[in-house]
């Protein structure tokens, strides 16, 4: 079995357990939500990528042309597909993929979003290397990402076991730097950084 297909098995397990959850800190993501939104445009082509249970998808599809999420669970995916259909959210499409096998023409999209997924893949800068390839001339990358290397190094250790035993998924520890190194490596220029607490998530968004 691959590491995605052990992934999708977890977030499989936990995806109505997580769409009943309410966010962590509602405060903070509505603030990310407003920022998104001042970048986005009517005209725009956008991606999401580990989308969940949809709900950023919804907020973000009417001040856009169309919006494609993925993600690898296919029970999120079943959740989210309800929600934007009780929304009547006709231009938003939700597709089962990951990261690494999602397909798509260089330069499709105007904005690709990646909440909270950037920790979870085996190779975050081929991930990155990515989305730029499918970023068109201009293009936004926003993100959000724990960077448990700055406080959390423990992880290291006992994140593989609890992920052997299937309690977590795989997670990769990182600093913020090495972040925001790999997103200039690939070629990005950060447009908007913020961190409301050295243990909260870094938010991004980087121009192509």
């Amino acid at each position: 079995m691959t590491t995605m297909q052990r992934s999708a098995r977890f977030w499989d397990r936990i995806a109505d357990r997580y769409a009943r959850t309410p966010v962590a800190d509602e405060a903070t993501y509505r603030t990310k939500l407003r920022v998104t939104r001042e970048y986005l445009r009517a005209n725009m082509e956008v991606l999401e990528l580990g989308c969940g249970t949809g709900s950023t998808a919804l907020v973000h599809a009417p001040a856009v042309r169309r919006l494609l999420a993925v993600d690898v669970s296919a029970r999120m995916l079943e959740i989210a597909r309800r929600k934007a259909d009780a929304a009547g959210a006709g231009n938003l499409e939700f597709r089962q993929a990951g990261i690494e096998d999602f397909e798509a023409p260089d330069a499709s999209f105007d904005a690709v979003l990646a909440h909270s997924v950037l920790h979870l893949l085996e190779d975050r800068d081929a991930a990155i290397r990515k989305v730029h390839r499918l970023l068109r001339p201009g293009g936004l990358f926003v993100t959000s990402t724990p960077c448990l290397g700055d406080f959390l190094r423990i992880f290291r250790l006992v994140g593989p076991l609890g992920h052997a035993l299937g309690l977590i998924p795989m997670v990769r520890v990182f600093t913020a730097a090495e972040l925001e190194a790999s997103l200039a490596a690939a070629g990005f220029r950060t447009e908007h950084r913020w961190q409301p607490g050295r243990r909260k998530a870094l938010f991004i968004v980087a121009r192509k």
